[in-house]
């Protein structure tokens, strides 16, 4: 009865190992793109990222719609592991971005892999607009204008008020 369920439990290991191991290829094929990090994850218009590539031993290419095509250079000391960086469109519009990558001749695309998001005008304080519009102007006036008459009245009736 032991030998039966150590030979069960065997069987059972043996062919959960089975399952999770990689299947091997006849040829060896190393060259198969299988995971890509963009880090950062959200960046700004502008903005560069670097993107890192399993499985892309002898480098390659990656493309985006917010990027222009980049070259992937292997990593020394990585295993079968290339990078680039890619600089950001200015006219990129907000939203998240797939990257394709290309390793000898072997495609893999990660979808929604970062997201740009809006830039600010540096130098400017941040703002996009130049200046006050009409309308901010229209609500400071006002605002003023109640201040004066608020506080006038207030003083009026003080003096009211020291009379009786």
């Amino acid at each position: 009865m032991r030998n039966t369920r150590a030979l069960a439990a065997a069987g059972a290991a043996v062919a959960v190992l089975g399952l999770a191991a990689p299947a091997a290829t006849a040829g060896g094929d190393h060259n198969q793109p299988s995971n890509i990090v963009a880090l950062p994850s959200v960046i700004a218009r502008g903005g560069q990222m670097t993107v890192t590539v399993d499985g892309c031993p002898q480098g390659g290419t990656m493309t985006s719609d917010a990027f222009r095509t980049t070259h992937l250079t292997p990593v020394k000391g990585a295993n079968e592991t290339s990078k680039g960086t890619a600089t950001i469109k200015e006219d990129a519009r907000p939203g998240s971005y797939d990257i394709t990558v290309n390793c000898s001749g072997r495609r893999l695309t990660r979808p929604a892999a970062f997201t740009v998001i809006g830039g600010v005008r540096g130098g400017v304080g941040g703002s996009s607009s130049s200046g006050a519009t009409p309308t901010d102007i229209a609500i400071g006036g006002g605002l003023v204008v109640a201040a004066v008459a608020g506080g006038g009245l207030f003083w009026l009736r003080r003096r009211a008020e020291r009379r009786i």
